[in-house]
C-alpha cells in the first residue's frame, strides 16, 4: 500500500513547477538548512490586481532533498497572485499542505521554503508600487557554491582536482 503523501512528494518531484531562476524578478529570498545542507531560493515577479500589489510569478532552485523540491514546486503554484500580505501569512503547514502532512524528519523542508519566501519579502511594502530593479542579478545557487567559503571546508567539484 502505497502512501499518498509519498506519491505526491514523487509526483511534484518527477514534474516540478516554476523550477529555475528568473531573470527579471523583483524580489529574490535564499535559505539554507545548516543540519542538512539543503538549500532553497525562490525569485518573485509582482504585479498589480485590482490597486494591490500581488505575486505575478515564483519560481525556485533547491539543492536538496526531493522533499524540498516538492515543497517549493507547489508553494510557487500557491503564491501567484496572493498579495505580500497574505503571502507572508503563509506558515511552512500551508505552503506544504497540497502535499499532506509531512513526516516528522522532514518538516524543515516546509520551514527552508517559507524562510526563502519571508527573505524574498523582506522589505516589501505592499504600499508601494512594485518596481523592479534590474540593475544588478542575484547570483544563483550554483555561482553561490564556487565562490570561496569562509572557514576550512573547501566545495571543489568532483571533476576537478582539489
Amino acid at each position: 500500500m502505497s502512501d499518498p503523501t509519498e506519491d505526491k512528494i514523487n509526483e511534484a518531484v518527477r514534474n516540478p513547477r516554476n523550477m529555475g531562476e528568473m531573470q527579471d524578478a523583483d524580489a529574490v529570498g535564499t535559505v539554507g538548512g545548516a543540519d542538512c545542507g539543503d538549500m532553497v531560493r525562490m525569485w518573485l515577479k509582482f504585479g498589480e490586481k485590482e490597486g494591490k500589489k500581488v505575486i505575478d510569478r515564483a519560481s525556485f532552485q533547491s539543492f536538496g532533498c526531493q522533499t524540498a523540491i516538492a515543497v517549493a514546486s507547489v508553494a510557487t503554484e500557491m503564491l501567484a497572485g496572493k498579495t505580500v500580505e497574505e503571502a507572508l501569512d503563509l506558515s511552512a503547514d500551508d505552503l506544504s499542505e497540497p502535499l499532506g502532512p509531512l513526516p516528522p524528519m522532514k518538516i524543515h523542508c516546509g520551514q527552508m521554503v517559507e524562510g526563502a519566501l519571508r527573505d524574498a519579502l523582506a522589505g516589501e511594502d505592499e504600499s508601494k508600487p512594485a518596481v523592479a530593479d534590474t540593475s544588478a542579478a542575484a547570483p544563483g545557487l550554483v555561482d553561490q557554491l564556487k565562490a570561496p567559503q569562509p572557514g576550512k571546508i573547501k566545495i571543489v567539484k568532483l571533476d576537478e582536482d582539489p
